[in-house]
């Protein structure tokens, strides 16, 4: 049976192991109640025993069940403490003996975890015994806590491992989709390629024929892009002025004349290891996402920068900018700002980005006059 694919199999194994380990935690906490309550009558069979020595008006045999008594109790720490206010100890270190202090807060102490047992004799108070729990009671007393974290720790795992299992169902489903939209694409694009070609030979304009060629050019890189989706990308080393400059130069062409568009670079060549294909999609999708940012209307730079053993390209908007709490959240999948948007892109642009190429991405800075995204890649 598949517990990851199969929902009714996983509820029955999460409710059944918090069901075993709640009945564990149950069953401690009845233990744990049964000997405190075996302790105190003890405890009480104790006092009766001192009550009766106390009362002991001749220096006489009380036979062994006393002696028995007292000399079976080396676990329960105690202090009596006798209507004239002496006190006798029981099970407590020597040297702890003579400090009055130390005595006072023990009797506090033990007056909090039990009800202190008054010893009389015939209507008459003798003493007061306060006792705390013993050793064995004490480490009972933690062990719910420590499956109490148990719970926690194992209920944390079980989260973590669906979360993962859900991801990885998640990114199957997108690579699959993504695989066959590509694979839609390229019959259409057949056909596109064959009526261009009788639109040559049938003599209408250079023009037209052209741009066509580039959109379908632009088709096929984009069915490219969609079929390396969950595979790994095969990098080349490229100029990556180059690539970003072909990047800039296609969607300055097809935008519109609202935005005004720089490209600076400090460099004239960079080579570096890229996947052109997805590089290029990253730059579009950061583009774009400053576009709406500028709701259609202001200024996007693009701007390359050597910075040590890296190459840095930044992408400025001047759009509303980015709250700082959402400089990392933004690159979660279904993130979007947009009401028609799916929240894909900037997820997208960071697995390329970092996952194919081992490369940054990050928000550089943003703020009411506009946003700077960086792409930062290792030089060759």
């Amino acid at each position: 049976m598949n517990f990851s694919k199969n929902k009714s199999s996983k509820l029955f194994l999460l409710l059944g192991s918090f069901a075993i380990v709640s009945l564990i935690l149950w069953n401690t906490n009845s233990f744990f109640k049964e000997f405190k309550e075996e302790e105190r009558r003890k405890m009480e069979i104790w006092a009766t025993a001192q009550s009766e020595l106390m009362q002991s008006s001749e220096n006489r045999d009380l036979g062994n069940l006393h002696l028995i008594i007292f000399q079976n109790n080396t676990s329960t720490p105690m202090i009596m403490v006798n209507k004239d206010g002496s006190t006798k100890l029981n099970n407590f270190p020597e040297e702890m003996l003579q400090d009055s202090t130390w005595i006072q807060q023990k009797v506090q102490l033990f007056k909090s975890e039990n009800t202190p047992i008054s010893i009389d004799y015939k209507g008459e108070h003798l003493a007061t015994l306060y006792y705390g729990n013993s050793a064995m009671l004490n480490k009972l007393k933690y062990y719910p806590v420590a499956l109490l974290l148990i719970i926690f720790l194992f209920g944390a795992v079980i989260f973590f491992f669906f979360k993962v299992n859900k991801a990885s169902e998640q990114n199957k489903l997108w690579a699959g989709m993504a695989k066959e939209t590509a694979h839609q694409i390229g019959t259409p694009l057949t056909s596109l390629l064959g009526w261009n070609e009788l639109l040559k030979g049938s003599g209408t304009a250079t023009e037209i024929t052209s741009e066509i060629d580039k959109d379908i050019d632009r088709l096929q890189t984009i069915a490219d892009r969609f079929s390396k989706i969950g595979s790994l990308p095969k990098l080349d080393e490229v100029d990556l002025v180059e690539e970003t400059k072909a990047a800039y130069e296609y969607l300055k062409l097809r935008s519109s004349k609202l935005i005004h568009f720089s490209f600076k670079s400090q460099i004239e060549q960079m080579p570096v290891f890229l996947n052109p294909a997805l590089f290029q999609w990253t730059i579009e999708n950061l583009v774009k996402n400053g576009v709406d940012a500028m709701r259609g209307k202001g200024n996007i730079s693009i701007e390359i920068q050597e910075e040590g053993n890296h190459v840095n390209v930044l992408v400025t908007d001047t759009g509303h900018g980015i709250a700082k709490s959402d400089f990392q959240t933004i690159f979660n999948p279904g993130v979007t700002s947009k009401k028609r948007g799916w929240g894909l892109g900037l997820s997208l642009a960071k697995r390329i980005i970092e996952e194919y190429h081992k490369g940054k991405i990050k928000v550089l800075s943003s703020s009411k006059e506009g946003t700077i995204m960086q792409i930062s890649l290792k030089k060759l």
